[in-house]
């Protein structure tokens, strides 16, 4: 098998130098996070490349380049203490960071709507030892509403709009994180920074462009 934790230590140095990792905190969450350990075991050896893979589910759904961690949660600013909520647990990998980032104190709830997907996912992280995510089968473009409001909300596939749900659940300061247009453009989606005051007052931010799976659900492209 490969040298997975220094694979690790490489990546993590890489992004480091390439300033998606800006911050000490994510750093050693992403120097503790076994990757490989949420691939899908016919992909298990390139858990450390720069490029998305699939992972159980109805063949649209991937464990994103892990680069795109920290473009999302460096914005987010989570710290420990925080409340996230995770719209598409994937493979759990992104949860299990979100973990290390606001632990011990924090919490990290994670909505799965595929359920092949969800049990790859809950599987991961119970094998693990990220079992203190909580991990919600269901629609999460209409959020889990039972644990807010939310520090943070990261979504992670293309939706038409920032779903109103998730605005409405989303703490007062709270920012969130979601890409923004048609699954089908050419040119990719707007990855959105929405940023709530402490007045409930409503800023947006595009940062980049990115190419995410839409999102399925209620606010999403489509409904199950």
């Amino acid at each position: 098998m490969p040298d997975f934790e220094e694979q690790r230590r490489r990546m993590v140095q890489r992004y480091r130098e390439l300033g998606y990792i800006k911050t000490d905190a994510m750093a050693r969450a992403m120097l503790k996070v076994p990757r490989e350990e949420f691939m899908d075991p016919a992909y298990v050896e390139y858990a450390y490349v720069d490029q998305p893979f699939p992972i159980p589910g109805d063949g649209r759904q991937t464990i994103s380049a892990p680069y795109m961690y920290p473009v999302f949660y460096e914005p987010l600013q989570l710290k420990r203490g925080d409340k996230v909520l995770e719209v598409g647990a994937g493979s759990g990998y992104g949860a299990a960071l979100a973990w290390e980032l606001v632990a011990p104190d924090g919490l990290v709830v994670s909505m799965e709507i595929n359920p092949v997907t969800y049990r790859f996912a809950k599987e991961n992280l119970k094998r693990t030892g990220y079992d203190k995510v909580i991990l919600i089968l269901g629609d999460g473009s209409l959020g889990y509403p039972e644990e807010a409001p939310y520090d943070a909300i990261c979504i992670t596939a293309s939706c038409p709009e920032i779903p109103p749900p998730l605005i409405e659940q989303l703490a007062s300061p709270g920012r969130l994180m979601a890409p923004v247009g048609s699954p089908l453009n050419p040119f990719g989606q707007d990855l959105v920074l929405l940023e709530k005051d402490e007045r409930g007052r409503i800023r947006r931010r595009r940062l980049m462009k990115v190419a995410y799976v839409p999102l399925i659900g209620k606010y999403g492209w489509s409904t199950r």
